[in-house]
């Protein structure tokens, strides 16, 4: 390795000891714009002037709606993946993914600009994305500051949703509304979440794990979590409830009361997803929980192959939980 270079992991980032920041994926854009294959629009918006948080707002084709009375849709906030570092909200395959999931689900979407480490440790991202849910919370009774949330949004029927990293921010999102006791959001009602493929991790293998998961891969996973929380950080390792939510006394104060999980058959964070179901219904929580297993299939596969046979299922389950 360049002795130039302090931390390498492929195939996501490379971190030079003069502090620049090489990302290795995820550095594509595309613009916000009207969507010709699906009639979806979208439009980027400033959140907060003062910390620069952002995001990226999506509204379906409203073909049956009158502009004097319109028709009031789930909003769902998403939250990209990347392990904390990399990708974004202007990403093709997340635009592309989110004008898709619109129009088939005929939804709201605000999806999150996060900071992203290395350059802004957690809990930056963390606390982005509650302030992001304490802005979309500030339009409930049509009183924000987005013309599309006032007229669109149903804030009845909010879910969170997001895939790995992003995955992992809706898990502890929720755990946040449940337990933040005065902080919590009102104007807001939870009623679902959607965990692809969640970047949960621990110390102990669960599952198939230890025939699965050489050492090699799990100290790159411990590597990614060390990366995100970053040198100055309380960093409890992986086994932190952040990231492995089988260990955080609070599991059943989940603000949310049903959860769907994807796992990938052939994807090392699999049996995270499972092992999450059972210390969610082991916890007391009294919601429903379902994990739905992609045979054959690796992490994010229904990004890098959207039109593939399991990713189309996948995509009209996630339609139809949204309704």
């Amino acid at each position: 390795m360049d002795s130039n270079v302090l931390h390498y992991i492929p195939p996501f980032v490379r971190i030079y000891r003069d502090g620049r920041v090489e990302r290795l994926l995820g550095t594509a854009t595309m613009p916000a714009s009207l969507d010709e294959k699906t009639g979806v629009n979208s439009k980027d918006v400033v959140i907060s002037s003062v910390s620069g948080l952002s995001a990226r707002l999506y509204i379906p084709k409203l073909t049956d709606s009158s502009p004097d009375s319109p028709r009031k849709l789930p909003l769902l906030v998403y939250f990209h993946g990347g392990g904390f570092i990399i990708e974004s909200v202007q990403s093709p395959t997340y635009h592309n993914y989110l004008n898709s999931l619109v129009s088939e689900a005929e939804v709201v979407v605000v999806s999150v600009e996060y900071r992203r480490a290395p350059e802004h440790p957690l809990p930056a991202a963390y606390d982005d994305c509650w302030e992001a849910l304490r802005w979309v919370a500030s339009h409930s009774g049509g009183r924000g500051a987005d013309e599309w949330l006032n007229l669109y949004a149903d804030l009845d029927r909010v879910f969170l949703a997001g895939d790995s990293a992003g995955a992992n921010i809706s898990h502890n999102m929720a755990i946040r509304q449940g337990t933040c006791g005065a902080e919590k959001l009102e104007g807001i009602k939870l009623v679902g979440m959607i965990l692809v493929h969640p970047f949960f991790w621990g110390t102990e293998p669960v599952g198939s794990e230890p025939e699965t998961c050489e050492p090699k891969i799990r100290d790159q996973i411990a590597s990614i979590w060390e990366l995100a929380c970053g040198p100055g950080s309380v960093n409890r390792g992986v086994d932190d409830p952040l990231m492995n939510p089988g260990k955080d006394p609070k599991l059943s104060a989940l603000a949310c009361p049903r959860v769907l999980v994807w796992v990938a058959e052939k994807d090392h964070l699999k049996d995270r997803g499972w092992y999450y179901a059972e210390m969610l219904r082991k916890s007391g929580w009294s919601g429903e929980v379902e994990v739905v297993e992609a045979e054959g299939e690796n992490h994010v596969f229904h990004l890098h192959n959207p039109t593939c046979d399991k990713a189309v299922h996948m995509m009209k389950k996630v339609a139809a939980f949204l309704n």
